[in-house]
């Protein structure tokens, strides 16, 4: 299932965030490690500092395995479907761990990309003062 993550980087661990996400250390140890970083790389940032980006998440509640390690970094504001769960193949049933394989993202993100700004380059600016 693909979700849209509203959140706000929690204060004094924006260079922790940076830092991780330099690294590549973002979400180490999760089954979902990679995804951490590409969602970072695709966040926009909207007016009042928040976050938002498509994650996608098979978890029977929505970033069940996921939460703890945005939660290092992030206040989850709101986190909802990305779209209607009807449509989704795998959580329709009709095709077993389809959102690796769905163009849904893509498309989220390039909806996504039309509103705020790049959230990494915002937070490499908050951090590096530049």
């Amino acid at each position: 299932m693909r979700y849209l993550v509203r959140a706000r980087v929690k204060r004094g661990r924006e260079k922790p965030l940076l830092e991780a996400i330099e690294r590549g250390t973002l979400g180490q140890g999760s089954v979902a490690e990679g995804e951490y970083l590409r969602n970072m790389s695709a966040a926009r940032l909207l007016p009042g500092e928040e976050a938002r980006w498509v994650e996608i998440c098979y978890c029977p509640t929505p970033l069940q395995e996921e939460r703890p390690y945005w939660e290092e970094f992030f206040d989850l504001v709101k986190v909802q479907d990305a779209h209607d769960r009807r449509q989704c193949r795998d959580q329709n049933g009709s095709e077993s761990w389809a959102c690796g394989n769905c163009d849904c993202t893509q498309g989220l993100e390039q909806k996504l990309e039309s509103s705020g700004h790049c959230f990494l380059h915002a937070l490499k600016k908050t951090v590096r003062g530049r």
